[in-house]
């Protein structure tokens, strides 16, 4: 339970401006944030970062997670908000009721796999656009993490594969594979496509469980 000494604090540390666009940049992220993915995503030199991350994690706002991912023997700190941080009015509405409810009318409608596909398609394409002139594989795993979904590339000869270590969408599509699977797999292709030099080979959902990727080729 947060006292209201404990909210006082919260308020006092949120009251920087600089601050609170960095927790409301974290809060809106899907996934933990490394300090140089602040930085890069607010145009704030790393050093101005760090002591507003660890002003908002000794009040209590942000948790830390260390792993061994970083450059060596520099273990990675990656930020994001905690679970018992007080409700500050940034939290994103009730969406996934919605998308649930969404997805029900969808699934009893039955919806051939490829119209979904289709679907995702439009919505991919549009994502490319915003990265017209960069590398293909480079720009798809950007709009990915972007996304949430923690990609992982590996290259070999031409091809490329790449992981989704998380998924956003995960507790849907364990219910809605075929929609939720296919709508993903649409908003890939149709990425690939509105970019060039490459395209989609092969596309594993949660049905393969080896793990979900893509695997690209270059063209």
């Amino acid at each position: 339970m947060w006292s209201v000494t404990d909210r006082l604090a919260v308020l006092k540390a949120l009251a920087d401006n600089t601050r609170y666009a960095i927790y409301l940049e974290l809060a809106r992220s899907q996934v933990a944030l490394t300090t140089a993915e602040i930085s890069e995503h607010l145009e704030l030199h790393p050093n101005t970062v760090r002591p507003h991350l660890e002003r908002m994690r000794e009040v209590g706002l942000l948790q830390v997670q260390v792993t061994g991912r970083g450059s060596v023997g520099r273990p990675q700190h990656r930020y994001s908000p905690a679970p018992d941080a007080p409700a500050l009015g940034l939290e994103p509405p009730s969406w996934q009721l919605m998308a649930r409810m969404l997805a029900d009318v969808a699934a009893f409608a039955a919806p051939d796999p490829e119209d979904v596909a289709a679907m995702g398609w439009d919505q991919g394409r549009a994502a490319a656009a915003k990265r017209a002139g960069r590398p293909c594989v480079e720009a798809l795993v950007d709009a990915l993490a972007e996304l949430g979904f923690d990609p992982a590339a590996g290259s070999e000869g031409a091809g490329t594969s790449i992981a989704f270590t998380h998924c956003p969408f995960r507790e849907l599509a364990e219910l809605y594979p075929d929609l939720v699977c296919n709508l993903h797999r649409g908003m890939v292709e149709g990425f690939v496509d509105e970019l060039g030099g490459a395209r989609v080979t092969d596309f594993a959902t949660l049905a393969d469980r080896d793990p979900c990727r893509v695997d690209l080729i270059a063209r």
